[in-house]
């Protein structure tokens, strides 16, 4: 689905307006109930033909968080921040679109503009994106992120890695490890999530680019787009990869048939991976990514097109094309998302929570064997598109969106 700005209906909530009447937010919100109650969503569906594969794929029934937790705007001065992870001592890493590292303390205090990282493609969907550090951080202070690149016949979405100064002003030796090819020439769909496994490779999410001459991509295992990949630190394939026995199959592909990935995380119970994507008019997913399978996109989906009609030949199920473990219909626009493995809030772990765009709230999602169980949409009276959400090192889920705010959610 499309990242374009909506513009909400602002209701009664956590908002007051300031003289400028903009809204305000107030600095702390306490939640406290623990009823079960009917599914979350309410909204007729834009495919109300479409059946879900089993029990549980969409609209489970809701849950609501019954310990006491507290939301705080820690600053609001950000500029289209889009990804953010946790430095060793705490603070925060962030990117800002337009090609920016900043730092931020649990404050909320900002550092200045990190400088010396490659130029990026800012227009639409592109920018600086995701980031992640090197398990060895601590020795190594080297950083890695993902970025639209400009090139000759359009943009790639690429890797690069760099070390972060001691000053902490600058990146040093940036080099890109990685471009997901061939180019295209458009602003979508890049998807753009980075992060490390268990055993120092990297896990990259790529999209399709959106238009349909490049849907066909997300299929075709000769094409890095509408995939997700896994590389070493170099750039390298990683060894093991399912598809690199494949016959005219790029090695570094672990995954296909992706619309536009902008969610990846490590499940804390088995340590596989997870990720979310975009679906069309309707559609946005949840997988469990096994190595090597075919997510079926354009083949199957449970959206239709942006302007109505059908996707393709209009089908949900595919022999040999996998399910997703969830669907929203209609969309929230899932965006980056974690599993949560603190001990603030202990009814949340191992809970996964998605930053939803235009759906405007973050998603939690109670999972039990791979399946979701419960559904909760949290800090809905903020009206933010939430890009990413992240776990700190205090055990506390900070946020970032995309008018500026970082927020954080724990006790």
């Amino acid at each position: 689905m499309s990242s374009k700005f909506l513009i909400p209906i602002i209701g009664i909530g956590l908002f007051s307006l300031n003289c400028t009447g903009m809204p305000k937010s107030e600095p702390e919100l306490e939640v406290s109930t623990d009823s079960t109650i009917a599914p979350v969503e309410t909204r007729e569906p834009n495919s109300p033909k479409n059946k879900p594969a089993f029990v549980g794929q969409t609209r489970v029934n809701g849950v609501k968080t019954a310990t006491k937790f507290t939301t705080k705007v820690l600053t609001e001065n950000l500029s289209s921040p889009w990804g953010l992870t946790s430095l060793p001592d705490g603070r925060l890493l962030i990117t800002e679109k337009s090609g920016n590292f900043r730092i931020a303390k649990t404050s909320g205090e900002l550092s200045d503009k990190i400088t010396g990282l490659p130029a990026v493609d800012s227009d639409g969907q592109g920018g600086l994106l995701g980031v992640t550090l090197d398990p060895d951080f601590e020795k190594n202070r080297m950083v890695y992120w993902v970025f639209s690149e400009p090139v000759s016949g359009g943009n790639h979405t690429s890797v690069a890695k760099g070390r972060l100064s001691n000053d902490e002003k600058k990146i040093e030796n940036a080099t890109v490890i990685y471009r997901a090819t061939p180019a295209h020439r458009g602003n979508l769909h890049y998807g753009g999530r980075i992060l490390f496994d268990k055993n120092g490779y990297l896990f990259v999410s790529t999209g399709e680019r959106s238009d349909r001459s490049t849907r066909p991509q997300a299929q075709q295992l000769n094409s890095s787009l509408g995939k997700i990949i896994k590389i070493t630190t170099d750039g390298k394939p990683a060894p093991g990869n399912a598809l690199a026995s494949v016959a005219g199959a790029r090695p570094e592909l672990y995954s296909y048939g992706h619309r536009n990935v902008q969610g990846l995380t490590i499940n804390p119970v088995d340590g596989e991976l997870w990720s979310n994507e975009f679906g069309p008019r309707g559609g946005d997913e949840i997988n469990h990514v096994v190595p090597g399978k075919n997510y079926g996109w354009p083949t199957i989906t449970y959206g239709i097109e942006y302007a109505g009609g059908k996707v393709g030949d209009g089908i949900q199920q595919k022999e040999g094309l996998e399910q997703p473990v969830y669907y929203w219909d209609p969309s929230v626009s899932p965006s980056g998302m974690t599993f949560y493995t603190g001990n603030q809030i202990p009814e949340w772990q191992n809970n996964l929570f998605v930053g939803c765009l235009s759906g405007m709230h973050i998603n939690r999602l109670v999972i039990k064997n791979n399946k979701v169980v419960g559904e909760e949409r949290l800090l809905t009276e903020e009206y933010q598109r939430f890009r990413d959400v992240h776990q700190g090192k205090d055990g506390a889920l900070y946020a970032v969106t995309d008018q500026g705010r970082l927020y954080r959610i724990g006790k």
